[in-house]
């Protein structure tokens, strides 16, 4: 049996000599963050994926982070430690679905969030990340109709920013939609006085109490630049790792018990060197879908938030 320090140097050894770069979002255990070369929110991850030279991308996440890695990389290897690394959200619209939403508002400008399958990123005109998700509504012209998938959560909050009047789909993050007042309040009366920060993809209730709302990348931001040294966290628990060790001087606490995806959680460091070493468990996307999916990408890569 390996030791975890014995497993990542293995883990660095074999990406090395395959010439790969390992990407890992926020949400993944901490062990996993320390070996990555890059570790971010989705739309970091998505510009690095457009960026790196690496031959090989090894994609510590869920399905469709790898998948648009792949689209924005059709030449390249992308890989997924674990195959069935999924996202709820991503399963709760489909390609067919979106197809009949567009023929009913057929002047209607189709935003997805990369939370969402390839398909159905074939089917848009423009993705964006909870980071850009402003900028991209505000890019839209006013009289444009907008449809936006799959998230209602993280729709809500845009449309109450912009003041833009959109179609929701009604999807939603297992995780975060189960973050409740009752919770969010019993854990304020504990810390009396820290700062509630949360992610979007929580209910329209719990954004309007914090203090900050933001994508995980913009809530560390957030916490870094401010005076206060006490935060209440609403997002998967593996970001206060994130939190901890670039800000040692803060305490972060989060904001309910359980707060874990599942999905994120299922790479392990053996897992990781068996991909590298095994070729595991490669993403194919077949290349008309690509293409399609590649546009919609690309114009949320142009967009600074």
């Amino acid at each position: 049996m390996h030791t975890a320090e014995e497993w990542m140097e293995k883990i660095i050894r074999l990406k090395e000599s395959r010439g790969a770069v390992i990407l890992a979002h926020y949400y993944q255990i901490p062990e996993i963050q320390d070996v990555a070369d890059y570790v971010g929110d989705s739309l970091n991850l998505a510009r690095q994926a457009a960026e790196t030279q690496a031959e090989v991308i090894v994609f510590c996440g869920v399905r469709f982070m790898a998948e648009s890695a792949k689209i924005l990389n059709p030449d390249k290897t992308v890989l997924l430690p674990v195959s069935e690394a999924g996202c709820a959200m991503a399963d709760m619209v489909t390609a067919e679905q979106i197809r009949t939403l567009k023929q009913e508002h057929p002047e209607a400008v189709v935003i997805s969030y990369v939370n969402s399958s390839v398909a159905v990123k074939a089917e848009s005109d423009i993705c964006c990340t909870s980071s850009n998700a402003l900028a991209v509504v505000e890019s839209i012209p006013e009289k444009r109709e907008i449809i936006f998938v799959p998230d209602r959560n993280l729709g809500s909050y845009v449309a109450a920013q912009t003041g833009r009047d959109m179609i929701l789909w009604p999807g939603y993050c297992p995780i975060h939609n189960e973050l409740t007042r009752d919770e969010v309040e019993a854990c304020q009366r504990e810390y009396p006085g820290a700062k509630l920060v949360v992610h979007p993809e929580c209910t329209p209730e719990i954004t309007a109490m914090a203090d900050a709302v933001s994508s995980t990348g913009g809530i560390l931001e957030y916490v870094r630049k401010c005076p206060d040294r006490e935060f209440i966290i609403g997002t998967e628990e593996g970001f206060l790792y994130t939190l901890q060790k670039n800000c040692h001087d803060k305490t972060f606490h989060i904001a309910r018990g359980g707060f874990s995806c599942p999905d994120m959680k299922l790479i392990t460091l053996p897992l990781l060197a068996d991909c590298l070493e095994r070729n595991q468990y490669p993403i194919d996307v077949p290349e008309s879908v690509r293409v399609k999916a590649s546009q919609a990408l690309n114009k949320m890569l142009a967009i600074r938030p």
